[in-house]
């Protein structure tokens, strides 16, 4: 049974990833997983500088899902350098590091550090709805997704680039598009919903920052439909995400196209969920007599 697979040119031996901001860096984790069997660990959203987020309220929950509006809080990338990336680098597992920025000015700053880091890849956050400037204000489109993605290749040489989408979007193929025309490696999807919830004893929105994004179950069937539209709209491999909480949900994002998958607010519920999905997809496999993951990808029959 062969489980490697190859998204973007980032080597992994399953598919399985947990995905940024959900995950931290990966200490809290240790008690409770073997980090050497995880396919990749994403980071948390990196910066070239701290960023201290939002206001609190900052997380609440919702019916099959939550809300949250953390504004990208991170310790900078110096920090990251120092502190995190030599501890990850201990383990057995690809290291993707989330970068983010306001400004493409930022991104590319910041790629070009990444690019001399002894890390395996770079996902381009352009997706975040919870800040005030930057992500959607050129994640939105073609050309705002295609013009940031030329600029970060320019200096992003040596790493597997992999820009990660926004689902708050009219036609999700358009922004993928772009990422691919602009040299993107492969793309990642989705990132949370926009979306509100309001204390109706207050009159005011739960939240602080009024929205956040809609992460969990509540939002499965909407990425696997954006997760096929995409895989039919690019040449490019896909890291699928949203609302994955087992076995059959990673192999419905893996029929629809996904080369593989990210796990988020699982990581939330249920902190070892990374290993049950793990061998849940061995299970399936055996079942099915599939001898490799990768026979499966985007293998769904349309009725």
């Amino acid at each position: 049974m062969n489980t490697n697979v190859n998204l973007a040119g980032i080597k992994m031996k399953n598919p399985v990833t947990v995905a940024s901001g959900t995950f931290g860096y990966g200490r809290e984790f240790t008690d409770f997983i073997d980090l050497n069997k995880l396919g990749a660990i994403i980071t948390k959203g990196t910066s070239l500088k701290p960023r201290s987020g939002n206001k609190p309220p900052r997380v609440c929950e919702t019916s099959s899902g939550m809300l949250n509006s953390i504004g990208l809080q991170n310790p900078g990338l110096e920090f990251f350098m120092q502190y995190d990336l030599p501890w990850l680098k201990k383990y057995d597992t690809a290291i993707i590091v989330n970068a983010i920025g306001n400004t493409i000015e930022e991104y590319v700053e910041l790629c070009k550090v990444l690019n001399t880091l002894d890390i395996d890849g770079v996902e381009l956050n352009l997706s975040c709805p919870n800040v005030k400037k930057g992500c959607l204000a050129f994640g939105t489109t073609y050309e705002g997704v295609k013009t940031v993605t030329q600029e970060v290749r320019k200096v992003l040489t040596s790493k597997p680039l992999i820009v990660k989408l926004t689902p708050n979007v009219t036609d999700i193929t358009q922004p993928a598009k772009g990422a691919q025309e602009g040299g993107a490696d492969g793309v990642s999807l989705i990132n949370t919903l926009l979306a509100m919830s309001i204390d109706i004893h207050k009159k005011k929105p739960i939240l602080a920052n009024n929205t956040g994004g809609l992460s969990g179950p509540a939002i499965k069937p909407v990425a696997v439909r954006m997760v096929y539209q995409v895989a039919q709209a690019v040449n490019i491999p896909i890291l699928g995400m949203g609302g994955i909480m087992t076995k059959e949900d990673a192999i419905e994002f893996i029929l629809a196209g996904a080369t593989a998958i990210s796990i988020g607010a699982g990581n939330l519920v249920k902190p070892n969920i990374s290993m049950e999905i793990i061998k849940g997809i061995e299970e399936y496999m055996n079942l099915y007599n599939i001898k490799d993951i990768n026979e499966i990808t985007g293998a769904v029959t349309m009725n």
